[in-house]
């Protein structure tokens, strides 16, 4: 299965076709409404308006599996992300990143290692995975890596 194939919903429940980004880069990012790292918004709002233009985006895909942190209903989510941050990214259904209830997405993105090294388990809210034009994840970056960081903004200009 590739990234393309993956069956995911929308924020309102509605299928979201992974297809729509084949041959652009997407940052995937497990977000949070009520988390310290939750500021990071403004700069994957910001990154997203920057480079949109030239095919790139963000996908922002909600999980409640650290610390309660995403409590709220998807309604609640949608508010929450419109009224504080003005996002504008497509955003997925509520899903869990890791265990046995772990979504298929993440099955795919989680192998890939960080700078780090790090592979496995998403450690927190606000891991990113730049999968590129062809599908493949081209990079991962931990939870308190910046979105507008050097390290993400170079490896989003790479991919485009």
């Amino acid at each position: 299965m590739s990234f393309y194939d993956v069956e995911i919903a929308d924020l309102q429940g509605k299928p979201l076709d992974l297809g729509q980004f084949r041959g652009r880069p997407v940052l995937v990012v497990n977000v949070a409404s009520r988390c310290g790292l939750t500021p990071q918004y403004a700069d994957l709002e910001a990154l997203h308006k920057e480079y949109e233009g030239q095919g790139f985006s963000v996908l922002g895909v909600p999980c409640n599996q650290f610390a309660g942190q995403e409590p709220g209903t998807s309604e609640e989510i949608a508010e929450f992300c419109s009224t504080t941050y003005g996002v504008t990214f497509p955003m997925t259904e509520k899903v869990e990143v890791n265990g046995e209830g772990r979504h298929p997405l993440y099955d795919l993105l989680t192998p890939v290692a960080d700078g780090e090294g790090h592979t496995g388990d998403i450690r927190w809210n606000f891991e990113k995975f730049l999968v590129g034009k062809d599908g493949s994840v081209a990079a991962r970056f931990g939870p308190r890596t910046e979105p507008k960081s050097d390290e993400v903004v170079q490896a989003v200009q790479a991919s485009l």
